[in-house]
């Protein structure tokens, strides 16, 4: 028996090799140093619960894929049937190879074969992945293929994502639940309320500190997270694809491959879980590089009422302000005067644009900003050229479509991209926009959920939501390789798609439909809990807010867009000559600050009152940062708390400057002496540790500091 330590940027994963069978892990989390021989031995005997000859009742260790042959009573890692009958693997291990922060091994059964990938990745995320091929005879069927790592029994609190539109990520905590438990979505694109992440941590979570153990599954999908709290085992945290009876089916000689699942562990609460994945987020190839646009997208300037000559307008009232990027949004296509026409078609309506989008691009260019459009790619309306000429593209169950009367959302069905002319088809009418109009942003859009996917291929129906999802990850892919530069955004009726499975091909989402500012302080604080702020689309829109009819401020609507990719869904043709100053100073203020707020390090603070927010922006080397504290509510008490600015260097003193080029925030009674325009030379330590005494905010208000050091 031998173990194995993977080491990086100070999280370790120890695993036992048995002499039969998978490996287990002993321990994920803090970093142990380089382990000897006898270090090795000595973690061995104090960790092992079993005494010889180690039968089922003597709590064996869980390995990675564990097994009711393991003694395990929890939900099985895998489950197959071969020519729908059971199969019970006993894995040999046949290959194992790797460096410092990577394993690989390769292990078979009869008639199958196991690859399994086990890393420490840059930041100390920590990647796993396996690939299941039928080596033998007759088709296997692979009902789940999860991935699994143990927490400590100390993990005692269980925090979940729910929400719905306009309202994504809304963070839930309870006890660790006892048993095998699950939360699945079955929605075919993630959903609103998906699982998004699921964190054991020891106590509740908070943002600053404590131990906190966390998985994310990088798929769009429909998706399983679980948890194994067994009385007689470590308690397992875990993720995989949630499969459909017989979705997967494996001829001999083929593979199916799980998505990735993204672990991460953290000894400074919330915020150490964010350091793991921004890291590695940023350390891929793909991250997008250079600054992020400033962006004006049309939808809530003029909805479906294109006009040429006032789109040109708004895009000359947008260069003027500062924007840098102009995205024309949906009913710009065949027909589409409305949601129940047009989808499918991916041709510019010469009755809307009789000279076609080309004067439109050419005059977006000319004023010096990227041009981006509008497409929904997995979406077809029956009312469409395409869903006439081909109603055997619809993917659905063939009792419900195509029928006006059948399962339609929002007046459309799913085209089933995993026809491989159909996906010829959307691939073909794409590209040649793209070069026609030298677009440098496509708005992916995705707009319903997938009901009774039916996929046939060969004359067989089969559950259709893996092959289509991959057949889109394809789509996307083959576009921006015949279009190096072009940049994609994944938006699902707002965040009901932002997983790491879609950000392998696109460079940011959209975090909500909502841009209600207080709503977004939350929906975004929790989207950059996996992802970072140069990933998240955030917009100024208008006041009242479409989707809540809450008014709020321009300056507090600024300081929320100011914490993503920030940019306008507004028509700013309507701004007063005030309001279009002030956003011209919104812009300038975005673009003197986002390579800091795009680059740094993102804390939270924790402050007692529940309608206060504190969030900010660390640079690196801690000698820069801006911060925004903002009111989501009334404050509870007349004098409100010091707020503590975390992540600052302690022995480094700062200037702190209050910005507010886009209009003041709004407060009750006296205001702190500190508070001007800017104040100088405070100890990092009082910034830190202290903290500064905030004004007592009106609900719906916010303050943007700047600091740096002196």
């Amino acid at each position: 028996m031998t173990l194995t330590t993977l080491r990086r940027d100070g999280v370790a994963v120890v695993l036992e090799h048995p002499a039969t069978g998978l490996p287990s892990v002993l321990h994920w989390g803090a970093d142990l140093g380089p382990l000897t021989a006898s270090d090795h031995a000595a973690l061995d005997a104090a960790t092992d619960p079993r005494t010889p000859p180690g039968t089922l009742d003597a709590g064996r260790r869980v390995p990675l894929l564990p097994q009711e042959s393991d003694g395990w009573s929890g939900r099985p890692g895998v489950l197959l049937l071969r020519d729908g009958g059971p199969v019970f693997p006993r894995w040999t291990v046949t290959g194992c190879t790797g460096d410092d922060a990577t394993l690989r091994l390769t292990a078979t059964s009869d008639g199958l074969e196991l690859r399994t990938e086990l890393a420490v990745a840059q930041g100390g995320l920590v990647t796993l992945r396996h690939a299941l091929t039928n080596t033998g005879t007759g088709a296997v069927t692979v009902e789940q293929l999860d991935a699994v790592l143990p927490v400590p029994r100390a993990a005692g609190h269980l925090t979940g994502f729910t929400g719905r539109w306009a309202r994504e990520k809304t963070p839930a905590t309870t006890t660790m639940p006892s048993g095998a438990a699950t939360v699945t979505s079955r929605r075919g694109r993630g959903g609103h309320d998906a699982p998004w992440v699921s964190i054991a941590s020891a106590g509740p979570p908070r943002n600053r500190s404590g131990e906190a153990w966390a998985v994310h599954l990088g798929w769009s999908a429909d998706v399983v997270h679980r948890t194994d709290r067994m009385t007689d085992h470590e308690t397992q945290l875990g993720a995989g694809e949630l499969l459909r009876p017989g979705e997967i089916r494996l001829a001999p000689g083929q593979t199916h491959e799980t998505p990735t699942a993204y672990f991460a562990w953290s000894d400074s609460g919330l915020d150490g879980l964010s350091r793991r994945f921004h890291t590695w987020l940023r350390a891929r190839e793909q991250h997008p590089a250079g600054v992020r646009p400033l962006v004006l997208n049309t939808w809530e300037a003029v909805y479906f009422d294109h006009d040429p000559e006032r789109v040109a307008a708004l895009a000359r009232a947008a260069a003027a302000v500062g924007v840098e990027r102009f995205v024309l949004d949906d009913g710009w296509f065949h027909d589409r005067r409305d949601d129940t026409r047009g989808l499918g078609d991916w041709v510019v309506d010469p009755a809307v644009w009789p000279d076609g989008l080309k004067p439109l691009a050419d005059l977006v260019q000319e004023l010096g900003m990227q041009f981006g459009l509008w497409f929904e790619p997995e979406m077809v309306n029956l009312d469409s050229d395409l869903a006439r000429a081909h109603p055997e593209w619809v993917l659905g169950n063939a009792a419900s479509v195509p029928s006006p009367d059948g399962l339609s959302f929002r007046n459309q069905y799913v085209l089933d991209l995993a026809h491989p002319e159909a996906w010829d088809h959307v691939r073909g009418q794409m590209s040649a926009l793209i070069d026609a109009l030298g677009i440098a942003f496509v708005k992916w859009d995705h707009n319903r959920d997938l009901v009774e996917p039916v996929h046939v291929e060969g004359g067989t129906p089969r559950p259709g939501t893996h092959a289509q999802t991959l057949a889109a990850y394809r789509l996307m892919d083959r576009l921006k390789a015949d279009h190096p530069g072009l940049e994609i955004e994944s938006c699902s009726s707002g965040g009901a798609r932002t997983d790491l499975g879609v950000l392998a091909r696109t460079d940011r989402v959209w975090a909500s439909d909502s841009n209600d500012p207080a709503e977004r302080q939350d929906i975004q604080r929790w989207t950059e809990l996996v992802l970072p702020p140069e990933l998240i689309g955030a917009h100024v829109g208008p006041s009242p807010a479409h989707s809540s009819g809450r008014a709020t401020d321009l300056s507090y609507r600024v300081a929320t867009a100011l914490q993503g990719h920030a940019g306008f869904e507004w028509d700013i043709l309507g701004c007063t000559p005030e309001e279009t100053e002030a956003i011209g100073a919104y812009a300038a203020l975005y673009k003197e600050l986002r390579g800091l707020l795009h680059s740094g390090t993102v804390v939270h603070g924790d402050p007692a009152d529940p309608a206060l927010r504190v969030r900010g922006v660390v640079a690196p080397d801690a000698t820069e940062a801006v911060f925004t504290v903002a009111t989501v509510g009334s404050l509870a008490d007349a004098r409100p708390e010091r707020v503590v600015l975390p992540g600052l260097d302690p022995d480094r003193r700062y200037t702190v400057r209050l910005r507010d080029e886009a209009g003041p925030a709004k407060w009750f009674g006296g205001t702190p002496r500190w508070l001007g325009k800017e104040t100088g030379d405070v100890p990092g330590t009082v910034l830190d540790r202290v903290g500064l005494q905030i004004p007592n905010l009106w609900p719906m208000q916010a303050l943007v500091l700047h600091l740096r050091a002196v």
